[in-house]
């Protein structure tokens, strides 16, 4: 009986709207149709490689050099696409990063990529080996001139990447609107590698990326660091999915000013690290002695995300401590979020110590429309088991915020009627399977 007044009580609030029956009052992912259909790969299985017929080595340069679906690579090493270098790839191509040397793709400032994969024929990178394991690769990263809260507009970056060239490893300028290229249904599987000096690689890393860089229907599985790592720059982001990171699935640094829409993240507790795994990590500083306080803080924009954790026995999970908070909200930051779900993590959202409940921290970090569902807590203060004060402010009625206990299913929530469920409902299966093996 509780789970139905659940499904009423969701029901009402998405029909009972202003101005038209269909007014959309939707939570987490939205789309008239499965946008995750046919690209997207939530079961992994050993599958032996075609052996590769081109090696991507050491530097790529030129005006324009394209990578082509006929073609299978493997990337030896750290490869740097350098010189203004347009680097396009076909649909459909198939990139091998060598496991042995741990390869990462590096688009240096300046140079852009050209990754513009379709719904039924994506661009890959995935590792080498036949039977794959997270971090069996670095990853990618694209660096950018625009400008984050670093002390000074260059910067180096500091991740154990081998170049001769230092100018290879310079982000960061001072121009918002600058373009590192396109990356459209594309997956990046197996990556994040860890390295002894710097931690773990990511998937994705954006490093000062400008405005009219475009990111979307990127789904990044199975890294042993996060799954994307924005730091400075301004960037839009559409229609990601992130699966199965060890870290965290979306992690925003150094001033970035991010809106990111339409998007998934998919957590397993036996596959998440002990520390530092939050589905969502903003942060304005996360190296203090590189950051200058005077500049722009990290400012997220977050709409119709879907955040789950799923487990075959959630509450187990809860108790030996696998599950973690899905939100970590630092000092200095700016978080909005609406009609987002965020279901299975313990607790929901975890804010800084050195946040203070105040008008203007309260004021610039908000939940409106949101869906807290099967949450060991909602919203914390770190290292507080008080948080009566946060509760009975996101708990208002004006942020039209709801808390339930339902089953994952319930999440997923649509406009339609149950006789004509939309493709959240018919994912959830595969996305649940695949997650609680």
């Amino acid at each position: 009986m509780k789970k139905n007044n659940v499904l009423i009580l969701l029901i009402i609030s998405l029909f009972c709207t202003t101005g038209s029956t269909f007014a959309q009052q939707e939570k987490g992912i939205v789309g008239q149709n499965n946008w995750l259909s046919y690209w997207t790969k939530f079961q992994a299985k050993p599958e032996t490689k075609p052996k590769p017929t081109q090696i991507l080595s050491g530097e790529i340069k030129g005006d324009t050099v394209t990578l082509r679906k006929k073609e299978i690579y493997l990337l030896l090493g750290d490869v740097f696409v350098t010189d203004s270098t347009r680097l396009v790839i076909e649909p459909g191509t198939l990139i091998l990063a060598d496991h042995k040397s741990k390869a990462s793709l590096i688009i240096t400032s300046g140079s852009t990529i050209d990754a513009k994969g379709n719904q039924t024929d994506p661009i890959v990178f995935t590792s080498s080996k036949d039977a794959p394991l997270a971090g069996d690769w670095g990853g990618i990263f694209i660096l950018g001139d625009a400008p984050s809260n670093k002390i000074s507009e260059k910067n180096l970056l500091k991740k154990g990447l081998t170049s001769y060239t230092p100018d290879n490893l310079i982000y960061g300028g001072t121009n918002p609107e600058s373009n590192s290229g396109v990356m459209e249904y594309v997956r990046i599987e197996y990556a994040g590698k860890r390295t002894k000096d710097f931690g773990f690689f990511d998937a994705l890393s954006l490093y000062a990326v400008g405005n009219q860089t475009e990111i979307s229907n990127v789904m990044m599985s199975y890294s042993k660091g996060n799954s994307l790592y924005v730091v400075g720059g301004e960037i839009d982001l559409e229609q990601l999915v992130s699966f199965k990171a060890r870290h965290s699935d979306y992690m925003f640094d150094s001033g970035t000013q991010v809106n990111i829409s339409n998007s998934l993240a998919v957590r397993s507790p036996y596959d998440s690290a002990s520390k530092g795994a939050a589905s969502i990590h903003v942060t304005t500083n996360s190296n203090e002695d590189e950051s200058n306080f005077a500049k722009v803080k990290t400012s997220v924009m977050a709409s119709n995300l879907t955040l789950l954790n799923f487990s075959n026995n959630l509450k187990s999970a809860i108790e030996v401590g696998l599950v973690h908070e899905a939100i970590y909200v630092d000092a200095n930051t700016l978080l909005t979020m609406n009609k987002s779900v965020i279901s299975g993590f313990n607790p929901a959202v975890i804010f800084n110590r050195e946040i203070s409940l105040n008008d203007k921290n309260l004021q610039q970090i908000r939940f409106t429309n949101m869906y807290f569902n099967s949450c060991e807590g909602n919203i914390f203060i770190e290292f507080s088991q008080n948080n009566e004060d946060l509760e009975n402010w996101y708990g208002n009625s004006s942020f039209q915020n709801v808390y339930s206990k339902g089953e994952d299913v319930e999440t997923f929530i649509s406009h339609k009627n149950l006789r004509d469920p939309d493709f959240r409902l018919r994912i959830n299966k595969i996305i649940a399977s695949s997650s609680s093996n």
